[in-house]
């Protein structure tokens, strides 16, 4: 958690990146000053239109693609 409270959670994957599901993707915008909810169908489109720079390593799990 930062000073100004917001969150950031990231879990590892077995090669020891950092992933995130779309919980902890509505977690960080939840805990931001001005908050910020969205379904997981945004969530999900939102992360998908930054491929190639994210991929999905699992379903429902993505990362910074290498």
């Amino acid at each position: 958690m930062s000073d100004n409270g917001t969150e950031v959670d990231v879990d590892f994957a077995a090669d020891g990146s950092n992933v995130f599901d779309l919980w902890r993707l509505r977690q960080y915008g939840l805990s931001l000053p001005e908050p910020l909810d969205v379904t997981d169908d945004d969530l999900r489109a939102a992360v998908r239109s930054l491929q190639p720079l994210l991929n999905e390593v699992r379903p429902g799990w993505f990362g910074v693609a290498r």
